[in-house]
């Protein structure tokens, strides 16, 4: 090779082997975005109900047994007679009389409808049949309403003791119940009731503005139910007719089912 063609390729060399390394390019980089979809569930306004009928639901204004309001003093050794609840919120309550037909089809109307009653049951309905009672905690209250259901007034003080003391008894040692409420039979009532049902342990004496029978919601006064009502049913064989009358009257007046003891609640409770 001529010397200057040797001295050509010498210096290719050199410069090939001197030249910079092409300078690294970073990794490309990914952008991730996540999206967060929140499904809100709409509460069902109705559910379907025993024997293909359609059930009103109503959903707890508040948490259910949260005392809302004190049940009134006992003055001069008498229970409270209670009529109807104080109330400017749009709540209507319901009670349940005596228990002498064990309805199957009662619980799944309480728990469908998010309703939870007082129920008031005589001794007589409840003994011998427990287990059916027992299937009610947590989702209704149960109160006394006398052992045998006699017309309390006129008889003696004992008698009344006797009637109103047993029942309370047997519904706690039968139910784990604790009757605080005391509904008498037919209504009727006298002071000697009042001061039986204290000495007794009780709170209060309730009684009603509107009552359902056969299917139909009927008023002491006006044509419809107002906030703070009690409603007064009857275990029977139309307690499906029954029950729903109310739920559908409750829809139609704009008014709540929410608990009556919640709102006659004893006297040191927090409110």
């Amino acid at each position: 090779m001529r010397p200057r063609a040797l001295a050509v390729a010498v210096a290719a060399v050199i410069a090939v082997a001197c030249a910079p390394e092409p300078e690294a390019q970073p990794p490309a980089t990914t952008t991730t975005t996540t999206t967060t979809t929140t499904t809100t569930t709409t509460p069902p306004t109705v559910l379907p109900g025993p024997g293909g009928t359609t059930v009103p639901v109503f959903q707890h204004p508040y948490a259910y047994g949260t005392p809302q309001q004190h049940v009134p003093p006992i003055a001069d050794g008498m229970v409270p007679v209670v009529r109807r609840i104080a109330t400017d919120r749009p709540y209507v309550f319901i009670t349940i009389d005596d228990g002498a037909v064990r309805h199957p089809a009662a619980l799944e109307l309480m728990r469908k409808s998010g309703v939870e009653p007082t129920l008031f049951l005589n001794s007589k309905h409840v003994d011998g049949y427990a287990d059916y009672w027992k299937t009610f905690q947590g989702a209704a209250r149960v109160h006394a309403h006398t052992a045998t259901h006699p017309d309390l007034t006129g008889t003696s003080y004992d008698f009344q003791r006797d009637e109103i003391c047993g029942n309370a008894d047997l519904l706690r040692a039968q139910l784990g119940a604790q009757p605080k409420l005391f509904r008498p039979p037919f209504g009727n009532f006298d002071h000697t009731t009042r001061r039986a049902a204290a000495d007794c342990g009780f709170t209060a004496l309730v009684m009603w503005t509107a009552a359902v029978n056969d299917g139909v919601v009927q008023f002491q006064a006006g044509g419809r139910l107002n906030a703070g009502d009690i409603v007064l049913m009857h275990f029977r064989h139309t307690f499906v007719e029954d029950f729903l009358a109310f739920l559908e009257r409750c829809k139609l007046d704009g008014l709540t089912p929410v608990v009556l003891e919640d709102f006659l609640a004893d006297r040191d409770a927090v409110v």
